[in-house]
């Protein structure tokens, strides 16, 4: 299994955007094959910080995601909101 944790952070005045954007691509990747789960999280004390947490089956269904045209459609929405790159971790379960 993979699990991938993405923090998103999204210019001042944007929020609002950056919410609706990275909740369209829930259901739609939740949907997709090895998706195991698909979480995405606004920060508490900081409404500008967003955190996806997905569970994929293998790094092929992972890359295959990035490839679909919901997360295409999203990259192009969300950058012009960014306040700095998206910074991506991927885990290997190990135990």
């Amino acid at each position: 299994m993979i699990k991938i944790m993405a923090r998103i952070s999204s210019q001042s005045g944007a929020e609002s955007s950056m919410k609706n954007i990275l909740q369209d691509l829930v259901a739609p990747s939740r949907n997709e094959a090895g998706c195991q789960s698909y979480e995405l999280f606004q920060d508490e004390e900081n409404p500008l910080e967003f955190v996806t947490i997905e569970h994929w089956a293998e790094q092929a269904a992972a890359d295959a995601h990035m490839a679909t045209p919901h997360v295409a459609a999203a990259i192009a929405k969300a950058t012009p909101l960014l306040a700095q790159p998206p910074v991506i971790h991927r885990y290997t379960q190990l135990a």
